[in-house]
Parts: C-alpha cells; sequence; structure tokens
C-alpha cells in the first residue's frame, strides 16, 4: 500500500479534504515535498474563489458586483467564469435553476457566514428578478446587473474550486478531492483499485448505490443537507420558476467530467423534479441517480 498525504480544511461552510497517493516509502524527499507543495496550491483555490464568489462576506469581489447597478464591472476569471457558467444552466432549464435567488435564499434564513456567524442582508429587493436581468460580455469579461438583485454562486463555485485543485493535482496521477460530498478522484486509491464512493440514502442511515470512478467527478444535492431556521421543512434548493422550495426529490448524484457540472447539474436536476430532471440529464448524456421522497429511484445514463 502507498502512503497518502492528507490535508483539512474548512472553507466555504463545509469540510474539505484533499488527499494524494504517495509513492511509498521508497519515495524520495524531494518528491514527498513537491506533493506537500500541490496539496497546499490545491487547498488555496477554495480560499481565492470564496473571496471571489461569496455571498455572504461583504468585501467578497461578488457583493461588491451586486452593489453596482446597471454598470458593466470587470470581473476576475473565476467570478466571470463561475457567473457565466450558472446562467447557462439557468438558460437551459429555463429557469428552474437561477442564481438571482440570492434574496430569497437570505429570507428563508439562508443568511448567516459560515465563519463569523454574521447575518448577511444584502438590502436589494425581491421583486422578480431573474437570470434574465444579468448580461455577461465574454470579450470584455464584464458582468452587467439591469436590476437589483443578489447572485448566489453556492451551486456552482464549489464545484469549480474542486475543480482547480483537481488541476493542480493532476500531475500526482493519484489523488482525491472531497468538499462536503462533491468529489474529483483522480487515477486510483492507495490500494491501486478505483475509487470507491458511496451514495447515501436520503431517508436512511444507509448506502443506494456504491459507484466505482475514476478521473471523475460525482456531486449531490440532498434536501437533508442544509436547512433553514425559518421553517424545518425548507430545505436549501429552489425552484426558481416559482420561487418556492424544490419538494419533489429527496437527492440527485451525478457523475460528470468536471464538478462544477456534476454540481451545478445535481443542483438543476434536482430544481426540475424527476420527470424533468431525468430528461435534463439524459439530454447531456449524464449519469445521474434521482431518488424521490418516497425512496423511488430514477438512473439516467449509462449503467452505473
Amino acid at each position: 500500500m502507498s502512503g497518502v498525504y492528507v490535508r483539512t480544511i474548512a472553507p466555504m461552510g463545509t469540510i474539505v479534504t484533499i488527499q494524494v497517493v504517495g509513492g511509498g516509502p521508497d519515495e524520495t524527499e524531494e518528491a514527498r515535498g513537491a506533493r506537500a507543495e500541490g496539496v497546499s496550491r490545491a487547498a488555496a483555490w477554495f480560499e481565492e474563489i470564496e473571496k471571489a464568489c461569496s455571498r455572504f462576506d461583504p468585501s467578497s469581489e461578488l457583493r461588491q458586483l451586486c452593489a453596482k447597478v446597471a454598470t458593466a464591472v470587470a470581473a476576475s476569471p473565476m467570478l466571470f467564469e463561475t457567473i457565466r457558467f450558472a446562467l447557462e444552466v439557468a438558460k437551459d432549464t429555463d429557469g428552474a435553476f437561477d442564481p438571482t435567488v440570492g434574496r430569497r435564499m437570505e429570507a428563508r434564513g439562508f443568511d448567516r457566514h459560515h465563519v463569523t456567524g454574521e447575518r448577511v442582508n444584502s438590502g436589494a429587493p425581491d421583486a422578480g428578478a431573474s437570470w434574465r436581468d444579468v448580461e455577461v460580455d465574454s470579450v470584455a469579461h464584464t458582468v452587467t446587473l439591469h436590476r437589483p438583485l443578489t447572485l448566489d454562486l453556492g451551486a456552482v463555485a464549489k464545484g469549480l474550486a474542486v475543480d482547480m485543485a483537481a488541476r493542480e493535482l493532476t500531475r500526482f496521477g493519484n489523488f482525491a478531492v472531497d468538499a462536503g460530498g462533491d468529489l474529483y478522484l483522480g487515477g486510483r486509491n492507495a490500494d491501486g483499485a478505483l475509487w470507491s464512493v458511496g451514495v447515501r440514502d436520503p431517508r436512511g442511515d444507509g448506502l443506494i448505490e456504491t459507484l466505482r470512478v475514476s478521473d471523475t467527478a460525482v456531486c449531490t444535492s440532498g434536501d437533508y443537507e442544509r436547512r433553514g431556521p425559518q421553517d424545518a421543512g425548507a430545505h436549501h434548493i429552489l425552484d426558481a420558476r416559482f420561487g418556492d422550495t424544490a419538494s419533489c426529490l429527496a437527492s440527485v448524484t451525478v457523475v460528470a467530467p468536471s464538478a462544477m457540472v456534476a454540481d451545478a447539474f445535481a443542483t438543476a436536476a434536482f430544481a426540475l423534479g424527476p420527470d424533468e430532471g431525468a430528461r435534463f440529464l439524459e439530454r447531456h448524456q449524464l449519469c445521474g441517480i434521482l431518488v424521490t421522497p418516497s425512496r423511488e429511484r430514477i438512473d439516467t445514463g449509462a449503467a452505473m
């Protein structure tokens, strides 16, 4: 069995574990140092993307952007790509997935900074804003908000951070990045086997599936993950078309080439519901496991 270098951090309101499988007892000190440096660079991406994309930090680039209406604002590559991709998913789902739900999330009690506990009040009115009120210029790399609104990039930014961390670790071959259940698994595990990923039963203590994967991302959106203090039955995933909690699914797991895709598409499929969500994943040729509150299971893509 090869040695494993593990580092755990706590950004973005979650626990992130990064591990790289080493070369065993004969590995040189230089190789071990390179591995540790690579893991540090991978971990740094979570902090950088959180600084750019956090809805909860008043000093974040996202919050500064949301304070400027009807103005083309130059965005960093990380923020721009996150917003651009979120808008593409919003368009693809006809607004069921919508990054402009930030104010609605605040109203539901999802308004506390994960480190300070400080409440966030963006002050932006929720007067029917939608993804159509956000314009991106791919040439100038600017973002324009055409009305007051608050962007919530939670379903995209964490996945992007996982992908950027994985990119730092690719040269080591065998590694895993786990950001609160949003995973990218590279190569093989310490035993030389495919990585094993358990898919939780959203209504029980066990697993409904165990996936064997390599060089891919696996992300799950579930109604058990985050509950709002205002309503014990309300969770953090909305169907923005109707402005209410999405309640027709209990969990969606997506396997995709990148964590940003898997994370966003799991949330989007959840918002769409069982039938539309399954068709959405099939259209994109993605493997998915959709589970209803009554434990009915719908699989998409190739057999897993």
